[in-house]
């Protein structure tokens, strides 16, 4: 609401608030560690937080700064295709404070996105996209432009996607640091030098 209403201090004031909050950060460890997918999923220390004595402890690392570790590069086949697409996995470590950060980013970006986009947006998926097709064809519409921007993801500048982020320091500081963390394939280290890496939690956002 304070983001809807121009009042930009007091979300950041509410940013940085729910940062500090110990039950915002448990919460996170749990969507990491419990809820999501990859919850099993390790990074380069391979490490990951089965037991609720190590989810409390984690809760407790991400409170606060810290080195973010590279990504491990796991290589997955694309649908229908033989190239296989890169992802990015961060340590677990990482993934929480990314989970916690995002909670504190979505709620400020989510109004100001457009009502029409779909993709990466909580509560919304593909079938709300297909219903929107849907009303814009019974009125009328029939044009459909198919777009791909070729490794769009990989490619992203990380100068200019900070200097949009309008966010306390903190938050800057720690996905500037997500971003240029550097990956491990094979056991070789490369420098990220650009894009966003998919695979981590706060990527889509």
């Amino acid at each position: 609401q304070a983001a809807q209403s121009g009042q930009d201090a007091k979300a950041r004031r509410l940013q940085r608030l729910l940062l500090k909050s110990y039950y915002a950060r448990l919460l996170a460890v749990r969507r990491v560690t419990q809820d999501n997918q990859g919850k099993k999923t390790a990074g380069v220390d391979g490490v990951v937080a089965i037991s609720p004595k190590q989810r409390f402890k984690l809760a407790e690392e991400i409170k606060g700064n810290f080195k973010a570790k590279p990504l491990r590069r796991v290589w997955i086949p694309k649908p229908g295709r033989d190239e296989k697409r890169p992802l990015g996995i961060p340590t677990i470590r990482d993934r929480a404070k990314q989970a916690l950060v995002k909670m504190a980013m979505e709620p400020y970006w989510e109004p100001r996105f457009e009502g029409t986009s779909y993709g990466f947006r909580p509560g919304r998926s593909t079938l709300d996209a297909i219903g929107r097709i849907y009303v814009a064809i019974n009125q009328g519409e029939y044009y459909v432009l198919d777009a791909d921007i070729a490794k769009c993801f990989d490619q992203i500048d990380h100068n200019h996607l900070l200097s949009k982020l309008h966010c306390p320091t903190t938050i800057r500081r720690n996905i500037r640091q997500w971003l240029k963390a550097g990956v491990i394939d094979n056991g070789v280290f490369d420098d990220t030098k650009a894009g966003t890496p998919q695979g981590g939690v706060i990527s889509p956002l």
